[in-house]
């Protein structure tokens, strides 16, 4: 199944040449879910060819403009492609208030259903579920109310091994073999035992995504081990002292924080448009941790089974 980032924008507040405003997308089976929408994110869904009516799920993490202001466009075009299909919103508080001032006097009515979920910034807490996956917030430490998310794939059944099975074996019981359980006779006695006729199930992948948000520690048992981390890095090291005051993080503070989580991969972005070449960016995290790279216009990450 697949398990695939693409990043439309990496920008911070300004957006800079070649360089848009935040806005990701997560394609995990055929859910294909949009994480922020900053100004110009249907220029970049059109640019890389993705259907607007393929977003399930949209996650907005702030209130700050370059984080949203796409938003009410992108939901105002799929009215006039109509959309007839439900979508999911999730943001926090003021959101809703937001797009009903703006439709109210644009006059827009929508027919289709946006069903907003009201996300509370300050705990981590699961929001969404389906088949094969769930979402959480990450609580994160911003100028505003803000959140993260963490996208993971529930367990996998195990592979059954058709040459060992018996022919005995009902379908209800080859269900119960695929979730790890041996298969008794009335007398409790083991019939089949799960470990000789079925192999260990691909393994369940994860993404979390640290939105605009000072260094902040206390997240780490929420991203532990994560396959793919991205994590604002708006600022290079030796403006640390501007990061802290405007609630944001260094290349170097994203790439320790990687480091103490132990995830596998990390992606940069949020970069400030002070900065052409984005090289000492990159350097100065892959100094801390090497499996680095730049979440940039374009840039697509598959996470394997």
């Amino acid at each position: 199944m697949e398990f695939e980032l693409k990043i439309l924008g990496s920008s911070s507040a300004t957006p800079s040449f070649e360089r848009h405003h935040t806005a990701q997308l997560l394609t995990i089976g055929n859910q294909i879910n949009l994480i922020d929408c900053g100004e110009g994110t249907q220029m970049q869904l059109m640019r890389y060819k993705i259907k607007h009516q393929r977003i399930c799920n949209i996650f907005i993490s702030h209130l700050h403009g370059d984080h949203y202001f796409g938003l009410p466009g992108l939901l105002s075009t799929m009215n006039l492609q109509q959309r007839t299909g439900p979508i999911n919103l999730f943001g926090p508080k003021g959101l809703a208030d937001i797009l009903t001032l703006q439709f109210k006097y644009g006059n827009t009515q929508l027919p289709y259903h946006i069903n907003f979920v009201e996300v509370d910034t300050t705990v981590s807490k699961k929001i969404f579920e389906d088949k094969y996956h769930t979402v959480h917030t990450l609580p994160m430490q911003h100028r505003v109310p803000c959140c993260g998310y963490l996208f993971k794939e529930k367990p996998k059944p195990r592979h059954l091994l058709k040459g060992k099975l018996p022919d005995f074996l009902t379908p209800p019981q080859l269900v119960r073999l695929k979730w790890g359980e041996d298969i008794r006779n009335e007398q409790g006695e083991v019939l089949v035992r799960n470990a000789e006729v079925t192999s260990e199930p691909k393994r369940s992948r994860s993404y979390a995504y640290c939105s605009d948000t000072r260094y902040k520690e206390d997240i780490l048992p929420y991203v532990q081990g994560v396959d793919l981390l991205y994590h604002e890095s708006t600022f290079l090291s030796d403006m640390e002292h501007r990061a802290a005051h405007t609630y944001h993080s260094t290349a170097a503070q994203a790439a320790t924080l990687a480091e103490k989580a132990r995830v596998k991969r990390l992606l940069i972005g949020h970069f400030s448009a002070r900065y052409k070449d984005l090289t000492p960016l990159l350097e100065e995290a892959q100094a801390i941790f090497p499996n680095t790279a730049l979440a940039t216009e374009g840039k697509t990450i598959s996470v394997l089974e």
